[in-house]
């Protein structure tokens, strides 16, 4: 198969996908979830961020297993580093919270935050300006830094 038809072919599958997502009854369905879920892998290891962050955020929360959990977690970093608000946003809270594996890194929340903000995610601000103001594990309060985020959030309410 051509490449070119190859990618018609997985932009086309994607999209029919992403349209079932939105019915209950078809997502309950085990054997068209699965066909869902390998167009939505597809598409990612494409490259396409929005699927990367789309399906990274669905193998984060709803994933079974820590492998999913940590492809996610893949998924969502390529989707960040590329300019995805969403996906970035959602790294920093992770990295805030930590888990069982990883302790909470307030410098790792607050450069993916960073990112979240210039991608133009609306609560990336209060939750940069939250943290500077009541600083955290590894992060020092900065009151004026603060401030500016709190600035930041007030623009865009």
């Amino acid at each position: 198969m051509s490449r070119l038809l190859w990618s018609i072919r997985a932009r086309l599958g994607y999209w029919l996908a992403r349209r079932l997502f939105h019915y209950p009854a078809i997502m309950r369905q085990p054997r068209i979830w699965l066909w869902m879920q390998g167009q939505y892998g597809r598409m990612a290891n494409l490259g396409d961020v929005a699927a990367q962050s789309f399906y990274g955020h669905i193998l984060l929360f709803r994933g079974q297993g820590l492998g999913a959990c940590e492809e996610g977690l893949r998924l969502l970093r390529l989707a960040a580093q590329s300019g995805d608000g969403k996906a970035a946003y959602q790294l920093g809270l992770r990295a805030l919270k930590g888990d069982t594996r990883q302790a909470p890194d307030a410098q790792e929340a607050g450069r993916w935050l960073e990112l979240a903000l210039q991608a133009g995610h609306p609560l990336a601000a209060r939750h940069l300006a939250q943290l500077y103001l009541q600083g955290a594990a590894g992060l020092q309060v900065d009151a004026q830094r603060a401030a500016r985020y709190a600035e930041l959030e007030a623009q865009v309410r």
